[in-house]
């Protein structure tokens, strides 16, 4: 049973739903902006955000979610990024994953 944040208490199925890709934004603005954004049309309950900026290069972020949660890390020398959803609700998880394939459908 999950209780956080006065969200109705639910019975989840022990499954974790997966999705993780390459893609070619390393911006944390934009990055933030694009992901949160994404986030909310999947419907997903955001419960924080931390990020952390590193003094040379790279930028990495979560979003600790009421279904699990979403990590960004970024490789600006490389001009790239890894994202990376778990999830427990598979009907957002793939909401998310046909959101993100639309704003970056190139195959790193």
């Amino acid at each position: 049973m999950i209780e956080q944040n006065n969200l109705d208490p639910k019975i989840v199925d022990a499954v974790i739903y997966n999705y993780k890709k390459w893609i070619v934004e390393t911006t944390p603005d934009i990055l933030y902006a694009q992901f949160s954004t994404a986030l909310a049309t999947a419907g997903y309950t955001v419960l924080n955000h931390i990020a952390h900026h590193f003094p040379v290069k790279g930028y990495t972020c979560l979003w600790l979610l009421a279904e699990s949660h979403l990590a960004i890390h970024t490789f600006p020398e490389k001009g790239k990024s890894y994202i990376e959803l778990s999830g427990c609700n598979q009907e957002m998880n793939s909401t998310f994953e046909r959101l993100v394939d639309q704003m970056y459908p190139e195959k790193l």
